[in-house]
């Protein structure tokens, strides 16, 4: 344990285990005070590594005088015993930095996620509606040459089937263009034989052939054709898609209607690649798509950039924090083993500023207080 001379201040280590009774006397090396001590005096929990030779109520042993190598031993243990502990700065880490980021990080991912699927949203739900009404328009138009088609026919009622492309108003009338690509023609519902025929089309090579002919021409888009092609039976109108190859073998969606004409057995079909009313909306698509990954990086370098700011504003502070209060530590713990002349020098003018001059006031009314003791002496 450590003791102090009342007279000189000198400080000393001794062996609280010699202590054979409640009360000893020690001699001071240094001036020669003589003075008791108790157990009940020690300052630390440290033992002592030299031997006192004796003890006893009315013996005057001989303590050891602790040098400056001591007091670095004692201050060396203190600080192993504390490393173990949870420290401050560990907790700063803790509440200041991983609490933020888990924080941030949630946020920037629920932003992430919630901006996605907004995107997945707008674009799927904008691809419907202009698809609904392309093919609105579609139909509308079937309706619309179909009506124009009767009108003619019950005007006309000498013009046969076979002249149909040879009258170039009804020609005009009954093959119609339809968005960019598409068109419009008009065939007839079987005849008694079963056979489909075409009597009004863009290409000239069909008319009046056997439509169930194509099958081989057209071959795996022939299926799907034919199911909206021959829907109208009964007189309702039909519709659908099917696969297309076009002269360049690229193989695209197109979408038909099949209206009947009034109580006729003609029956008028428009037809079109519906990518052409949805070309627009495809490319909002491409770009709200590049927009999205853009603002996500921009996200995720957002969310980096400042969580090594928060990191590097952390742990400097931390460790200036930390370096500081280990200091005034330091200065106690050398107070604490009678370093009385050791100074600090205080720059901060914040709490531990105000701590630091209040341990430098009581570092020099201990000093006081011990030549006063000394002068009464």
């Amino acid at each position: 344990m450590i003791i102090f001379c009342e007279e000189c201040g000198r400080r000393y280590r001794i062996d609280p285990t010699k202590i054979k009774s409640p009360h000893a006397k020690v001699r001071c090396k240094a001036c020669g005070h003589v003075f008791d001590i108790s157990k009940s005096d020690r300052m630390d929990g440290t033992g002592a590594d030299s031997e006192w030779p004796g003890s006893g109520n009315d013996e005057t042993p001989a303590a050891e005088s602790i040098g400056t190598e001591t007091v670095k031993a004692e201050l060396a243990s203190l600080n192993a015993q504390r490393s173990r502990r949870f420290g401050l700065r560990a907790k700063m880490i803790i509440l200041f930095f991983l609490v933020p980021v888990i924080l941030v990080v949630a946020a920037g991912l629920l932003y992430i996620r919630q901006l996605d699927q907004l995107t997945a949203l707008i674009t799927s739900e904008s691809s419907q509606v202009v698809t609904h009404l392309a093919e609105d328009i579609i139909k509308e138009k079937a309706k619309s040459v179909a009506s124009q088609v009767l009108l003619y026919l019950n005007s006309h009622r000498k013009l046969k089937k076979e002249n149909f492309l040879q009258d170039e108003e009804f020609r005009k009338i009954a093959v119609q263009k339809v968005g960019v690509t598409g068109y419009t023609a008009l065939y007839q519902l079987p005849d008694s034989g079963g056979v489909w025929r075409t009597w009004a089309h863009v290409n000239p090579k069909i008319i009046g052939i056997d439509m169930s002919k194509l099958k081989k021409p057209l071959g795996k888009a022939f299926p799907g054709f034919w199911k909206v092609f021959a829907g109208v039976k009964g007189g309702k109108e039909s519709q659908g898609y099917y696969r297309w190859q076009d002269k360049d073998r690229k193989i695209r969606d197109k979408f038909m209607v099949c209206t009947p004409v009034g109580n006729t057995s003609f029956v008028i079909a428009a037809t079109t690649y519906l990518d052409e009313f949805t070309k627009e909306v495809k490319g909002l698509e491409k770009k709200a798509g590049v927009i999205s990954a853009n603002t996500k990086k921009a996200v995720f370098v957002i969310l980096g950039s400042t969580l090594v700011l928060i990191a590097l504003i952390v742990l400097w502070y931390g460790h200036a924090l930390t370096k500081r209060i280990k200091s005034l530590t330091l200065l106690a713990e050398q107070i604490s083993l009678g370093a009385l002349d050791e100074e600090l020098e205080i720059r901060s003018k914040d709490e531990i500023g105000d701590l630091g001059e209040a341990i430098g006031r009581m570092q020099e009314s201990i000093r006081l207080s011990m030549e006063r003791l000394r002068r009464r002496r």
